[in-house]
Order: structure tokens, then C-alpha cells, then sequence
């Protein structure tokens, strides 16, 4: 297999030897710092081909979106319980541990009666096809850490994120596209942990996230210069490959590789991107549908759309980020603006791919790094109307649709102030290993050796949570 990996590419070589994703019951992952090694099987069923990542950074609060709490209305400005306050090492809610009751109103939504807020009416309305997770919870309430640990399974810098295990462990149908795309809507703040959170980390670098933007051209230098033809560039790519192979065989070193695959990716994505990003084609009806007709639905309307034309082609893992949600004041304005930006596209998406026949086979997952408290922030002064809530990783919510997923259904509670996650506790771990179950992988065993160790997406730790699956 050693020989074999260093001549072509695990999807070639599982093309040649009669497997289609559908029925793949063995493959193998390169190892061991680069160097070809390994024993990974795909030993479950897929339900999913594909994963679209909607990344919420800054983290929206998810007791005015997801997950109402009565008590906490009829408790509105009095002092937290001590049993909640018992441990907290965390001076910004200690100085005034007021309860705060979401403003929002929830009401019941499709056939299976899930609450949402009046802020997503959008995503509310197709309720019946989420798995709405209530009992998520984190190790970290620091947005980089948290961003990392969320994107990447673990709080430092360097690791891979899911999208490039992803990558890694499945590879791309599509030649012609990248197996990883990260796409930000302009939001006008960034990502905390900036690109880190597509990094491919210690795995080679052709599985990192390859970011198209939204305003001018959509990939930097994917475009020849002027004057340089299609047959030129080709002549003096394959001269580089040639010095590149020489290179490999006398040093061995993998990431030449990988600047092989990345300059034929290049190469072949001058043709292809123009024709993925060219919206012509769509119907007045969905370009609606995405909201694409409005300035504030159309940024992550596009990427939405854009994802769906990506999964079509191919691509195995589409990150949306979308990172407006850390709102320390003045909660009850700011949640709303950025609802608006992302509302209308998350359920555009799930209608699109469900009335194509993708949404079975294509893995959505909606979430952010971490929750926010149930009392208000006092940070910026205590201005009734302009409330904020801060970090907290001890109860929160997500979502997800499509393959594998048990729709119409919610997993888990927080208690009675929406403070601790209490029922069918889920880490950000299990969330990680059930979106590789879900692909038909094994989170233990799809690993790669770095520095002595098998190292995991899920780390030492995980479960599939059982609850979510259909």
C-alpha cells in the first residue's frame, strides 16, 4: 500500500480497485508524518455524502432563539439561585447575577410542535425537518479556544479542522473542485480565531480549507496573467511537476506532494469556478427563495446557494461562517440583525436540497462556539432595553438536518434557567463524532500520527449520539 499511495491518490486508487462511495468497505489513510502507513476502515453504513458547516462564530444566544424558559420570564430581574452562582469563576456575572428573560416569543412549529423564536421564522418553518440539540456544552467560554475546539476538536492552534479531517478521510468527488470550501459572509467582523478554524493543521496542507470570496474574484490568483494561455500554463505546470517529482524522490518530504496536487487543483478550477459561481442559470424563484433580491438576505443567501451548487459538483465539506453573534449589549437589536442576514438562507437551503433529492445525503449542521448566560451582562452599564448576556459553555443549543439525522426531533434540556445542560448531555466531541458516523466513519479510527501519536478529530473523547439518528 506504501508503494501504491505514493503514485496516486486514495480516490484513485479505490476508483481503480472498484469502489464507489456507496460501497466502500475498505480504505486506507496516509500516516505516520506523511509517510504512507495505516488501518482505518469505513466498517458503517453512510447515510451522508456531504457536509455543509453553518458556522455562527461569536456565539448566538441560544435562550432567545432555541430554547425558551418560563421560569426565567417569571424570575425577570431577581437574583440567580446560589446553586447556579456555586463555583462560577467568572467576576463579569458575579458582579450582578440578575436574571434576564429573553424578550423573544416562542411558538410551536410544524408537525412536530418545536418551539422556536420570532426571530427565525424562517428556519421555525421548517422545523420538521430539524434535530434540534438543547443540551450542548463546552470546555471553554474564550471565543479562539472555543472557535478551535468547536471547528477543530481541540482548544490549540495547529490542529485540523473537522472540514479537513473530512477531507482527509473521504477525499472529493469532484476533480475539478476543492473537497474543502470556506466561504464568509460579509458581515463586517471577523472569525476570532481567524483562519485556524480551516486550518488543515498537522495533516498536509492540500486538505485545508480553500476560501472563495464573496466580492470580486472568488479564489486570488486563480486567473492566469494576461497574455499567458491555457496551453502555456499547462506546459509550465507540468515542468514544475517534473522538478517537484525529483525533489520528492530525494527527499521524501510529503507537502511537495501536496504542491503538486494544489497546482493541478489550481489548474483545473480556472474552469471550473467560473461556471459554479455564474448564478445565471437559477430561476428568478430561487434566487428569491435566498433571499438574493435583498442587500442584508443577499450575502449569505449567495453562500448558501453557492454551497448547494458545490455539494451538486462534488465538493465534500462547505464551511459558511457567519460571525456578527457576540452580542454583550444591547441583545434585543443586535440578535435580530443578524437573524435577518442568516435566516431566510438556512431554510432556503434545506428546501432546495430536500426538493432536489440531496437533503438525504447531505449533512447540514447549524451552531456556534458556545451559549450565552441567562443573567444580563453588566459590562457596559445596566440600561433596561439594552441587555446583553455573556459567555457560557455550560448549556447551549444547535441544529441539525439531512443525512443520517433524525428529523423533527429535540435532543436533550438545559435546567429551568436554561444555565446547565442537564438531559442527554451532548460535548462538542459527540457532536464531532456523530457527523463522522454519519459519513460512514469511525471517529476512532479515522487518525493520522503526528509527533508520536495517533492523533483524532475527536481527540481521547466522544460518543455518537444515538438520539440524533434516524
Amino acid at each position: 500500500m506504501s508503494d501504491l499511495s505514493e503514485t496516486c491518490s486514495r480516490r484513485e486508487f479505490l476508483q481503480q480497485g472498484g469502489y464507489g462511495f456507496g460501497s466502500i468497505a475498505l480504505w486506507h489513510l496516509l500516516a505516520s508524518e506523511g509517510r504512507a502507513s495505516v488501518q482505518s476502515r469505513l466498517s458503517i453504513a453512510p447515510r451522508a455524502k456531504n457536509v455543509i458547516f453553518l458556522f455562527m462564530a461569536g456565539a448566538p444566544s441560544h435562550l432567545d432563539l432555541f430554547d425558551p424558559k418560563p421560569e426565567l420570564t417569571r424570575r425577570h430581574r431577581q437574583r440567580a439561585p446560589e446553586h447556579l452562582l456555586k463555583g462560577l469563576n467568572d467576576p463579569v456575572v458575579k458582579a450582578s447575577p440578575t436574571l434576564f428573560a429573553s424578550p423573544r416569543e416562542f411558538t410551536p412549529q410544524g408537525q412536530c410542535g418545536t418551539e422556536f423564536s420570532d426571530y427565525l421564522p424562517h428556519i421555525g418553518s421548517v422545523a420538521d425537518e430539524i434535530c434540534l440539540i438543547r443540551s450542548m456544552h463546552t470546555h471553554t467560554n474564550v471565543h479562539d479556544p472555543a472557535q478551535m475546539l468547536f471547528s477543530c476538536g481541540n482548544t490549540q492552534f495547529g490542529h485540523p479542522s473537522m472540514g479537513s479531517w473530512v477531507n482527509y478521510g473521504l477525499g472529493s468527488e469532484s476533480r475539478n473542485l476543492p473537497g474543502f470550501v470556506v466561504m464568509t459572509s460579509d458581515s463586517g467582523h471577523g472569525i476570532c480565531a481567524g483562519s485556524n478554524v480551516w486550518s488543515s493543521g498537522f495533516l498536509p496542507s492540500q486538505y485545508r480549507g480553500v476560501t472563495f470570496r464573496s466580492k470580486g474574484e472568488p479564489v486570488l490568483n486563480v486567473a492566469n496573467p494576461v497574455g499567458l494561455s491555457r496551453a502555456d500554463q499547462r506546459a509550465r505546470l507540468d515542468a514544475i511537476r517534473e522538478m517537484n517529482r525529483l525533489r520528492f524522490a530525494g527527499t521524501g518530504d510529503p507537502e511537495i506532494n501536496s504542491r503538486i496536487e494544489s497546482y493541478e487543483m489550481a489548474f483545473r478550477m480556472q474552469a471550473a469556478v467560473p461556471e459554479l459561481i455564474d448564478l445565471a442559470g437559477e430561476s428568478k424563484a430561487t434566487r428569491t427563495m435566498y433571499g438574493l433580491d435583498h442587500e442584508k438576505t443577499r450575502p449569505f443567501g449567495t453562500n448558501c446557494l453557492l454551497a448547494r451548487r458545490m455539494i451538486e459538483r462534488g465538493v465534500r465539506f462547505v464551511q459558511l461562517a457567519h460571525s456578527n453573534w457576540d452580542h454583550h449589549s444591547n441583545l434585543n437589536v443586535n440578535l435580530k440583525v443578524d437573524c435577518d442576514m442568516v435566516d431566510q438562507g438556512c431554510a432556503a437551503l434545506i428546501r432546495d436540497l430536500k426538493q432536489r433529492g440531496l437533503l438525504d445525503e447531505t449533512l447540514i449542521v447549524w451552531g456556534g462556539e458556545f451559549g450565552r448566560t441567562p443573567m444580563n451582562e453588566v459590562r457596559r452599564g445596566y440600561t433596561p432595553g439594552r441587555e446583553g448576556r455573556d459567555h457560557h459553555p455550560y448549556g447551549f443549543s444547535t441544529w441539525a438536518v439531512g443525512g443520517g439525522i433524525r428529523p423533527g426531533t429535540v435532543v436533550g434540556a438545559t435546567d429551568e434557567f436554561g444555565y446547565h445542560a442537564v438531559r442527554d448531555r451532548v460535548h462538542v466531541h459527540d457532536l464531532h463524532a456523530t457527523i463522522l458516523h454519519c459519513l460512514g466513519v469511525d471517529h476512532e479510527r479515522l487518525t493520522y500520527r503526528y509527533q508520536g501519536r495517533d492523533h483524532r478529530l475527536t481527540d481521547v473523547h466522544g460518543k455518537v449520539v444515538g438520539k440524533m439518528l434516524a
